[in-house]
């Protein structure tokens, strides 16, 4: 194989292993950085063996067997390791004796370890943003610094959550293990919160040359399916029904988001023929179970504004004063300023681009979205749209600067050289006319009464 096939072949395999990779050696040994470091070693190692031997057909398992062989060489290497080696190579052999499909009774009997990760992640005892942080880096394998972009931090901020977040585990010996049933609804709301920051991730990427990473996405999905599963008849049923119909409705639209060329197609442009309505419709399915599940959540609510999106045959028939009520609902239940940025849009929408200047500038004011791209996207688009070019030139300098993805640098160039250029017309004609009405100031020295300073002259 050639050199680009390889890395082809390897990064695909990065996006559909990592987590199963990851995940299998932290149940195995114990230890996070052990298990991340042997991993960025086995795919290292594809790089290079790959381009002679070719690429196995099961990827997956030949990642996870170098990977955990490494880990085996460093746990030989290191004194310390002696206990964690006995385990490691008593469980390789035990998965090499168990029939497939078979799982240890002590995880649960939740047949991934990938499940059984996040609900070590989600642990209570870690702050919100430390579970999320870290399944997305152990589970989705981010770096730090797409994770810190995620959540509108520095990079050395998130490093330090990382870090205490891995030692909190340890050193609180909290288990790898889905909860007993007794425990999965208090442990369940950082599940969902976790899941659909990752689904998020795969469908509006943070960084790189994609603005999708479709792994991610079907990896939200399934995850997100199996936890409906395992919170069956439970006070979370109803938020659960309603993150796996949220993420649906939003993956329906997938194949409508970005064109031939592979750049960005926003939603009032979308070819609506496009979205997968056998999704939709599974996925309003979904909602409709949720009425009878338990009380109104914020998956539901947000299920319900993408809803309203699906249902819309075109985007003028797009119910705005509806999307306004409810994230006016979402905002009461979840405030946030993310949730005020999206309540902006809507009210553009609904009100006048002039109404949604208003809230985007307060939130720009309150510095709570500073380095937040879609903050400064969202006022140039509005001061475009109310024909203040050369304002909405310099927000969407302001958003390139802050962009992650390729696609969406390409989006905003574009816009920002379509604003310029509107901006440049208006000068050349504000020049054109200043040099005509002092043409005509000087006619009327000649023919008639001048005209008073600053009146028009005609």
């Amino acid at each position: 194989m050639n050199t680009s096939e390889v890395h082809v072949a390897v990064d695909a395999a990065f996006r559909g292993e990592w987590g199963r990779v990851v995940a299998a050696l932290i149940a195995q040994t114990g230890d996070w950085d052990l298990a991340e470091e042997c991993a960025q070693e086995a795919f290292a190692q594809a790089l290079r063996t790959w381009q002679r031997d070719g690429v196995p057909n099961r990827p997956g398992a030949w990642l996870t067997t170098v990977a955990r062989n490494r880990a085996l060489d460093r746990l030989r290497r290191d004194d310390r390791g002696v206990g964690k080696l006995e385990q490691l190579a008593a469980l390789a052999a035990t998965e090499e004796r168990a029939p497939s499909g078979t799982q240890p009774a002590e995880t649960g009997g939740v047949p991934d370890d990938r499940l059984r990760l996040m609900f070590t992640c989600c642990h209570p005892a870690l702050p919100l943003e430390a579970r999320t942080a870290l399944t997305l880096r152990t589970l989705a394998g981010l770096t730090t610094a797409e994770i810190a972009r995620a959540f509108l931090v520095s990079e050395p901020t998130m490093a330090k959550r990382l870090v205490r977040a891995k030692q909190k585990i340890q050193n609180a010996h909290i288990p790898y293990r889905v909860p007993p049933p007794e425990l999965l609804p208090e442990r369940t709301t950082g599940v969902l919160a976790v899941l659909y920051l990752l689904f998020n991730e795969g469908y509006s990427a943070s960084a790189g040359a994609d603005l999708i990473r479709g792994g991610l996405c079907e990896e939200a999905i399934r995850l997100a399916t199996v936890l409906c599963e395992l919170t069956a008849n439970t006070s979370v049923t109803s938020e659960a029904l309603g993150l796996l119909a949220l993420v649906h409705l939003q993956h329906a639209r997938r194949a409508a988001r970005v064109d031939e060329a592979g750049d960005l197609v926003r939603l009032a442009e979308q070819d609506r023929n496009l979205w997968d309505h056998a999704e939709i419709i599974d996925a309003l399915a979904l909602l409709r179970r949720t009425a009878d599940s338990g009380p109104l959540g914020p998956y539901q609510v947000q299920a319900a504004i993408a809803t309203q999106h699906a249902i819309a045959p075109e985007a003028a028939a797009t119910d705005w004063p509806e999307i306004v009520r409810l994230y006016g609902l979402l905002a009461q239940m979840l405030p946030s300023p993310v949730i005020e940025l999206n309540r902006a849009v809507a009210i553009a929408m609904a009100e006048g681009p002039a109404a949604g200047l208003v809230l985007v500038e307060a939130l720009e004011t309150s510095g709570a979205l500073g380095d937040y791209h879609l903050l400064a996207a969202t006022r140039a688009d509005l001061l475009a749209r109310l024909g203040r070019n050369d304002a909405a030139a310099a927000a969407y300098h302001r958003a390139l600067e802050l962009v992650g993805t390729d696609v969406e640098r390409r989006f905003l160039s574009r816009r920002l050289a379509e604003v310029a250029a509107l901006a440049a017309t208006e000068s050349s004609r504000a020049t054109s006319g200043a040099a005509d009405r002092t043409a005509l100031a000087a006619d009327s020295d000649i023919s008639g009464p001048q005209a008073e300073p600053g009146t028009p002259t005609s």
